[in-house]
């Protein structure tokens, strides 16, 4: 029983990691724009975060030093500088985003503007990181997250021509009246969306904090195998009732309520209510992910004392991080900028700072001095430089087809 509930920590990364704001809206989009033909992202998106949690997971539990700690050492104060400044800043839009988030579904419950309900959202998350025990944090998110299943059921009680999806999603091509460039600006969204950089800063802070050793390794890599294939599999189930409802009806994804309309119309009222349940879980769990890493990053990087297990007054500047960080990101969100819009370009700008964080952790899990016999083995060494090489380009070539498609417009 305990081995099961061990799992939370994946079920957790998954559902307020994998499944946030970004992979909801981003599948949304995609789904009305393009119907399944970008499917085949998720399943590498899906592959590649394995590959990299994996590695992060085994790194924290033979060493026991988190991600900055390791780049500072790797890298050099300079570089490791630049990349934790790149890596907060890109954790920053996605707080905002998870909080924005927060905001537009109690919207969508009340009908209040999402303005008045931002610093409620922002101190709720504070409050539940300063006072829940991280067990509680973990199990209460990630089950109540599981909600979000309602997507797998509308899908389903939609009824939809099986046969044509599934060759949507097995013969990709780029629609009749979208660009091509258009069409890549979408994958390399949706890969940035699956392999946003905090995912990987909490699941091996939060080893680190749960005293993974090597004994663990096997429970690191259930919980990796268990919690993002979930979330892959809820993402792909995302972007099908997309197509199967809006693409039709040319209905473009600008707002939740619209991200909601196919379970809405699958499942009425009550596939609402526990989409509604889904969201707010899933959109707390990825702030709470995101207000933590930004204490991990910075207090990891400097050497201070660090852990969502001690006291405020044993690690205060941690504690302050957090703080200035929610505060910075009501700030950007009272300027009365779109959650949507934020979250659409933080996955980009994921994509873009991907190999800051991903290439140390590949370079030491290679490396004997700290792993031992640990090391990667073959297999993982070939899908580690893989996806280095597809992280690579999708890192080049983000910003050139933002530009060049006007994001995605």
């Amino acid at each position: 029983m305990k081995r099961l509930f061990a799992v939370a920590l994946g079920v957790l990364t998954a559902i307020g990691g994998f499944v946030d704001i970004g992979d909801m809206v981003t599948n949304a989009v995609v789904g009305s724009r393009f119907g399944m033909s970008l499917a085949w992202v998720v399943v590498v998106g899906v592959i590649g975060i394995c590959v990299f949690a994996n590695m992060s997971g085994r790194v924290a539990a033979v060493s026991g030093r988190a991600t900055f700690e390791i780049i500072r050492e790797r890298l050099g104060s300079r570089a490791g500088l630049a990349n934790l400044g790149a890596s907060f800043l890109i954790n920053l839009m996605t707080m905002a985003a998870e909080i924005g988030g927060i905001a537009l579904v109690l919207q969508l419950i009340t009908g209040i503007g999402p303005l008045l309900w931002v610093p409620l959202a922002a101190f709720g998350v504070w409050i539940v990181v300063w006072r829940a025990k991280f067990s509680h944090l973990e199990n209460a998110t990630g089950m109540l997250g599981l909600s979000l299943i309602v997507f797998v059921v509308a899908v389903i009680m939609l009824g939809p021509d099986w046969g044509a999806l599934a060759r949507q999603a097995l013969v990709p091509a780029v629609p009749s009246d979208e660009a091509p460039a258009t069409y890549w600006y979408y994958a390399i969204a949706l890969f940035g969306a699956a392999m946003t950089p905090y995912e990987v800063f909490f699941f091996s802070s939060g080893a680190v904090e749960e005293g993974w050793r090597r004994r663990d390794l096997g429970q690191a890599r259930l919980n990796v195998l268990v919690g993002f294939p979930l979330g892959g599999f809820l993402s792909i189930a995302i972007a099908a009732s997309a197509a199967i409802v809006l693409l039709p009806q040319a209905i473009d994804v600008t707002s939740l309520s619209q991200v909601a309309l196919p379970v809405v119309q699958a499942g009425g009222t009550i596939a609402f209510c526990f989409l509604i349940v889904g969201m707010l879980a899933a959109f707390f769990g990825a702030a709470l992910e995101t207000t933590l890493s930004s204490g991990y990053t910075i207090a990891q990087y400097f050497g201070w004392s660090w852990g969502k297990f001690r006291a405020p007054a044993a690690a205060s500047r941690f504690h302050v991080v957090m703080i200035v960080g929610l505060l910075a990101a009501i700030g950007i969100l009272l300027t009365g900028v779109d959650p949507i819009l934020v979250t659409e370009y933080s996955v980009v700008f994921s994509a873009v700072a991907l190999p800051l964080t991903y290439i140390p952790i590949l370079i030491v899990a290679n490396d004997r001095d700290y792993m031992g016999r640990d090391v990667n083995g073959p297999v993982a060494n070939a899908f580690g430089l893989v996806y280095l090489v597809i992280i690579l380009v999708a890192s080049i070539a983000a910003i050139p087809l933002m530009i060049v498609t006007g994001a995605g417009a």
